[in-house]
Parts: C-alpha cells; structure tokens; sequence
C-alpha cells in the first residue's frame, strides 16, 4: 500500500494504478481467486470511461481497510465489524435524507451501538458530486446569539446562520439543544436544509449518581457520533460516505460540554462541587465528575459508550494483530492520547507510521470549503478537536520503541 496524498479526482492513469493495487491487496488478504479476470474488466472500463464501479464486496472490504487505515482513530480494534450500506442509488435529497435516517436507526440499534457506513454515490471525474453533506456531523446542536452570549453549541455558530439562510427557522421556543437540520449540496449547485425524523435521534439526558443537582443542568448528549462529511476513497474512486462510531466519554465531557468554546460547563461543575478558588485541581476534579456523569447516564439509558482507558487497551490490541499480520500501523499520537489519556495507558509509549494509506477516508475537501463545516474528525469518537500540523505535533515520550507483546490466545 502506497502513500496518497490528494484525495480529489485522479487522472485516468492514477486511477488505474490505485484500482490495481487495492484489488491486489483485496485479493491478497482475502484469498479470492480471479485478480487476473477481475484486473481486466476493471482496467477496460477505467480506459472507456475514466473510473470503475465497486462490486458490494469490493464496497465493504474497501471501507473496512480505510478505518483500519484512519491514523487519528483509536478504535480500529473493531474494523471487520463495520457495517457498510451501499446506496450509490441515492442520488436525490430526499433518498440521501431516507438513507442518513437509515443509517441512525441502524447505528442506534436500540442502544446497542454498531459502527455503520452508508456510501452514497461516487464523485465524478469531472464535475461536482450529485450528494455532499456539509454537516460535519448528522446530530448537532444550533448555535443562537442571545445578549452578547450563545445559546447553544459554539461551534455551530456559522452552520446554524447557514441553516437559517435555507430557511430553517429552529423551533418556536429556542434553547441549548434545538438539533440543526441536514444541508446537503446537490450537484446543480443548491443548498438544501432537510428536515429529518426526530425519532431517529436518541439523545441521553446527562445525570450524576451522587450529584442530583448536574440533572438540573439538563444536559443531555446523542447516543451516535455520525461524521458526515468525510470522502471513502477506494481505488481511485470517491464516495461521500457518513460514517458512526461509539462515543468515547471523555470527548462529551471534557470537551464538548465543558469547553469555553462549546458548552462551557465546568464553571457550573466547580460552582457546584463548591471547590475553592485556591484549589488547584478544581477543574481536574470537575472533569472527572462530568466523566462520571456521562458514564452513568450512558449506561442507565442503556446506551453503548466507551472510556479512554478502554479504548487505549484496544488499540493496543488492534496494533498487535496488525503487527502480527505483517502490516504496518498508522497512527497520529497527538489524537490517540488526547487528554485524559495517561503515560499508564499503553498506546501513550509508542510512536506509530506516518504514512498515508489507502483505501482511506478524507474530510470531503468540497464539503469543507463550507466556513460551517471546518474541521477534520474521528470517525470513532466524533471528535472535534483540530489536530497539530505536523511539523508542531506533540513529541511522543522516550519510551516510544515499545512494542505490545502478543498474548497467548493472540499467538494461537
């Protein structure tokens, strides 16, 4: 697998090279017969048309590896589970809008979080996109200057003016938690706001076990993280493609409510922890309690949701069966152990490869151009923290040439 650096449209001769190489990974590690049969039709209809259409199979194997290749995602462990829903037919808003509520029911799975992709169609050589989801992600909150503050999330300041300009008016009575519609970009150069059936989103009102009065906050969370403006690219070929996870808890209490930038909670934290200002640690202290918070009431909602400390022991895992498979990991230490990652948690004492590997996924370059859809992400956790440019990334510690050691099931 070779690095690749620009995941826009190809010329036809980088395509037929990226074609050939992912059907001989495909073919590599599948052990499925027929590359040289395969090769060929694929190779005359690049020549004839300039690109190629995936098989449903080509499809799945060809998501599955980009997760497996997301350098800033610590949840690779689970990449061969990733359900991939093939809906290159929806090419209208209202069959892209059928397929995003598809996709939340089915990542939702009643509580029981699955990590689901629905492919939608593939971006054309020349020429816009039929589909592009500028939503960064599905489930966000709207952003409503009040009084010199904001009500509401922040960060979706730009994308809520842009969903009102498309005539989204936001409810009657507007408040912290008012969920922002789909904009979609079709390719005759409109913008659509869709409206979307709130019964697909499941949302986990945000409670403490000791602390009754964080229930009066009335904070509450999406039970999916559905990044929604990231590129597939497979063999030369780009599909918008939403893509869910499972919610890491640190990433909703540490960030997204207690950020200043976001919902800017932790003085309401400390305040009423009751923590003195000579404390040091109040706010160390505070974002453990939100963690509580959000744990606890993720589990009573009986809500799938995951813990650095967890996630850390996974990845650690995932590394040692990739290793073992002779393939190379990709990682970008500064997203792997964002705070509160620990140097006790394995995958903080190592550096990983630096390549770009493909199949892969991308932010969508077009949808981005958008000032409401800056930012890149983890599809795992829906992380929105901007990573370091890499020439300013943090340095990793000096323990970085540790290896994790296969454990006995692992080498059976």
């Amino acid at each position: 697998m070779n690095t690749m650096t620009n995941p826009v449209a190809s010329p036809q001769s980088a395509v037929l090279t990226e074609a050939y190489e992912f059907l001989r990974l495909r073919h590599h590690e599948t052990g499925q017969p027929g590359l040289t049969r395969r090769w060929r039709d694929v190779r005359a209809e690049i020549t004839a048309t300039g690109t190629w259409r995936h098989t449903t199979d080509e499809l799945t194997y060809g998501a599955r590896v980009a997760w497996r290749n997301s350098a800033r995602c610590i949840g690779r462990l689970r990449w061969q589970s990733l359900q991939v829903h093939d809906c290159r037919h929806a090419s209208d808003a209202n069959a892209v809008r059928q397929a995003l509520t598809n996709h939340l029911h089915r990542a939702t799975n009643g509580g029981r979080v699955r990590s689901v992709m629905t492919v939608l169609p593939p971006v054309p050589q020349e020429g816009p996109a039929p589909v592009r989801i500028i939503n960064p992600q599905l489930v966000q909150y709207a952003a409503w200057p009040n009084s010199g503050t904001v009500l509401g999330d922040r960060a979706n300041l730009n994308l809520t003016r842009l969903a009102t300009t498309l005539g989204w008016a936001g409810p009657p009575e507007r408040g912290p938690f008012d969920m922002l519609p789909w904009i979609i970009a079709t390719d005759d150069g409109r913008l659509h706001a869709l409206p979307f059936d709130q019964a697909a989103i499941r949302e986990v009102p945000i409670h403490h076990p000791q602390h009754r009065w964080i229930g009066e906050l009335g904070l509450r969370w999406p039970a999916v993280p559905v990044i929604s403006h990231m590129l597939l690219s497979i063999g030369g070929v780009q599909y918008p493609a939403p893509f869910s996870g499972v919610f890491m808890s640190s990433e909703i209490a540490a960030r997204n409510l207690a950020d200043a930038d976001r919902y800017h909670q932790l003085p309401a934290v400390v305040n009423g922890l009751q923590l003195a200002d000579d404390d040091r640690l109040r706010q160390d202290k505070a974002l453990l309690v939100l963690q509580e918070a959000v744990l606890y009431s993720y589990d009573r909602a009986a809500v799938t949701i995951t813990d650095h400390h967890r996630e850390s022991e996974h990845f650690a895992r995932f590394v040692r069966r990739e290793e073992a498979a002779g393939r190379v990991v990709v990682g970008d230490w500064t997203w792997l152990n964002s705070y509160p990652m620990t140097p006790q948690d394995p995958s903080w004492g190592r550096y990983y490869s630096s390549l770009t590997l493909r199949p892969a996924l991308y932010p969508d370059p077009a949808a981005s151009a958008f000032p409401a859809a800056a930012g890149s992400l983890c599809p795992h956790s829906g992380s929105t923290a901007t990573a370091a440019e890499p020439d300013n990334q943090r340095a990793a510690p000096s323990t970085a040439a540790v290896v994790y050691p296969l454990t006995a099931q692992e080498e059976q």
